[in-house]
C-alpha cells in the first residue's frame, strides 16, 4: 500500500474540491472543516468535437469556465481535493499527488473508466493552471478497506485472486458521510447506507466501519442503476460473447444502455419514470419494480450481515428526493422493524475537504 503524505495545514486557505463524473464536473470551495462556501457544475460531451482530437472537449470546458468562476477564490486556495472512484489495492487513504501517484492512477483507469479517466484529466489541467495548489486524491474505495476477507473475496481460483481480483466497493466517501451523520451511542450502531443515484450501492456499516457492500471489483456490480445493469449471471455474458458480441459492445451496453434506461426504453431518470408510470407506461412501471425488487433484496442481505438494523439511510439523488420510494420501503420492510428510516443529503465534497485539510490524512 502507498503511504499517504501529510497534508499542509498552515494558513487559513480554502479547499477546492473537484468531483469528476463521466460527463460532468462538480466544483466547490470549502473551509478546512468541510463547510461549503461556493459550488457549481458543468457538463461536457463525451465525444470529441468533429475534426478535433479525442479528449479536447473537457479541457475546453475547463478553460472557459473555471479561471473566471474561481477568480474570487484563487488567492486563498491552498489545497485541492479530487474524488477518485477506484483506488485499487494501493490507495486506502487520501494521498498527495505527484508524478508517481499520477502514474499509478493511470494504471487504474480501466477499472473505472467512466470516472477515473476524467478525474486524471482534471488533475493535470489544474496542475497547469495553478501549479502552486497542493493536490490530493480521495478514494471512494478507501472506506471499504475494513471489509473482512469473507466479504471482499470472490470464489475464483487463487491464481486470479493473486492478481488483485476482489471486491473493492465504491461510494465510500458518501457512505462515510452518512455514517458520520447518524453516529451515536452505542458504538455498534447497525446502519444500512443506501446510495441511490445515477450509480447505486448499499453498505452495511457497524460501528462506523464498512463490513459488506454491493459493488465489487468495478462499479458495475450490484443494484440496478440509471444506465448500468448491476449484477448479472456471468453465464449470460458468456452467452453474448459466444454469439459474437464484442467486449467493447458488451462494456458499452452494460455501462450506458442498461439499468433504468434499458428497462424502460424511455429514460434513466427515476423522476421521469415516476411520471410515466403514473400515466400507465408499462415499461416505466417495470423499471421501477425491478429497481425496487433488487433494492429490497440487497437491504435484506445487508441486514443479515449486520444481524439486524438500527438505521436505514437513503442518500443520493433518488434516495434524498424520491418520497414515493421511501414510503414503499417503509411498507415493504415492516417485517424488519424496529429501525429508523431517514433521508440524508449526500456530501462527498465535504468529506474530501476535511480529508485534505487534516494532519496525517
Amino acid at each position: 500500500m502507498m503511504s499517504p503524505a501529510t497534508a499542509t495545514t498552515q494558513g487559513a486557505g480554502e479547499v477546492l474540491v473537484l468531483n469528476a463524473g463521466s460527463s460532468s464536473l462538480k466544483v466547490s470551495v470549502h473551509t478546512r472543516a468541510g463547510a461549503c462556501l461556493w459550488r457549481d457544475q458543468r457538463s461536457w460531451s463525451v465525444g470529441a468535437p468533429e475534426g478535433n482530437a479525442p479528449g479536447e472537449r473537457l479541457e475546453a470546458v475547463l478553460d472557459a469556465w473555471l479561471p473566471e468562476a474561481l477568480a474570487t477564490w484563487t488567492g486563498g486556495l491552498s489545497l485541492a481535493g479530487h474524488r477518485v472512484v477506484h483506488g485499487g489495492e494501493r490507495f486506502t487513504a487520501p494521498v498527495r499527488l505527484d508524478e508517481e501517484v499520477l502514474g499509478v492512477l493511470e494504471e487504474l483507469v480501466p477499472l473505472a473508466p467512466l470516472h477515473n479517466g476524467p478525474a486524471l484529466r482534471v488533475m493535470r489541467w489544474l496542475s497547469h493552471w495553478q501549479p502552486a495548489i497542493e493536490q490530493w486524491a480521495c478514494f471512494d474505495t478507501a472506506f471499504h478497506r475494513t471489509l473482512p476477507p469473507e466479504a471482499h473475496t470472490y470464489a475464483i481460483p487463487a491464481r486470479w485472486r493473486a492478481e488483485g481480483l476482489r471486491r473493492f466497493g465504491f461510494h465510500g466517501l458518501n457512505h462515510q458521510h452518512v455514517a458520520e451523520v447518524v453516529a451515536r451511542q452505542p458504538n455498534e450502531l447497525r446502519l444500512i447506507s443506501c446510495h441511490l443515484g445515477a450509480g447505486c450501492s448499499l453498505c452495511a456499516i457497524r460501528g462506523g466501519r464498512s463490513i459488506a457492500t454491493t459493488m465489487g471489483y468495478t462499479p458495475l456490480e450490484g443494484l440496478v442503476m440509471a444506465t448500468r445493469s448491476g449484477s448479472l449471471d456471468p453465464g449470460l455474458m458468456l452467452h453474448l460473447l459466444r454469439q459474437g458480441v464484442s467486449v467493447e459492445e458488451l462494456d458499452h451496453v452494460l455501462q450506458q444502455e442498461s439499468g433504468l434506461l434499458g428497462l424502460s426504453g424511455r429514460s434513466a431518470s427515476m423522476k421521469d419514470l415516476r411520471l410515466a408510470a403514473a400515466s400507465g407506461h408499462r415499461d416505466a412501471q417495470l423499471a421501477i419494480a425491478v429497481f425496487r425488487h433488487q433494492l429490497l433484496q440487497g437491504i435484506g442481505a445487508m441486514a443479515a450481515c449486520l444481524r439486524g438494523v438500527d438505521v436505514i439511510a437513503l442518500t443520493g439523488g433518488i434516495g434524498e428526493h424520491d418520497n414515493a420510494l421511501k414510503q414503499e420501503l417503509e411498507a415493504e420492510l415492516a417485517w424488519l422493524r424496529p429501525f429508523e428510516l431517514v433521508q440524508i443529503p449526500a456530501d462527498e465534497e465535504g468529506v474530501i475537504a476535511r480529508h485534505c485539510g487534516a494532519p496525517g490524512a
